[in-house]
């Protein structure tokens, strides 16, 4: 270990005297010389634009945004466009009226003879839906009823408070297997 040091104070002057000047002159003047080659070219830069401010003068304009105008607005046009169909709030509600469309399932009909009964699940309750009955939350009256399916009017409110018929039906599940 001892050698080592002194090896490196004994060899670090010759290693330092490679490191000379001398290819330093030769680089130094093909530097000058291209930088007297030169020529340096910028392009001008534009005048800033002037900047002129306007006033706003929407202060005595409508504001979009007031919630009572919409109001109004709205009750115009369902003036205008009453159509005169809403739900029936005075009758009784049925039995499968509590329960949203998208949680029964058709499973079957039943013929009694008389008239085609569609047999509706909800959990694992089954249920009989004849044509006229109600069911769904959104006020679907039964138009009619076939091996595959049941079809219903819902009456809903749009965005403006109108009742539209939207129509809905459900599909016959097949058992699994």
């Amino acid at each position: 270990m001892k050698i080592m040091p002194k090896f490196i104070i004994f060899f670090l002057p010759f290693l330092l005297s490679a490191c000379g000047d001398n290819g330093l002159d030769e680089l130094k003047g093909w530097m000058d010389q291209v930088k007297k080659e030169t020529q340096v070219k910028v392009a001008p830069i534009a005048e800033p634009k002037v900047f002129t401010p306007a006033s706003y003068d929407g202060n005595d304009l409508i504001d979009p945004f007031d919630s009572g105008k919409l109001l109004v607005v709205f009750a115009r046009m369902k003036a205008a466009n009453d159509n005169g169909l809403k739900p029936d709030f005075d009758r009784p509600k049925e039995a499968l009226e509590g329960y949203a469309l998208e949680s029964m399932k058709m499973v079957g009909t039943f013929d009694n003879h008389k008239t085609l009964q569609g047999l509706i699940q909800i959990g694992k309750a089954v249920f009989p839906v004849v044509v006229g009955g109600y069911i769904g939350q959104n006020f679907g009256k039964v138009i009619s009823i076939n091996e595959t399916r049941i079809d219903l009017v819902e009456v809903v409110q749009d965005a403006t408070g109108e009742w539209t018929e939207r129509k809905a039906s459900l599909e016959l599940q097949e058992a699994k297997k």
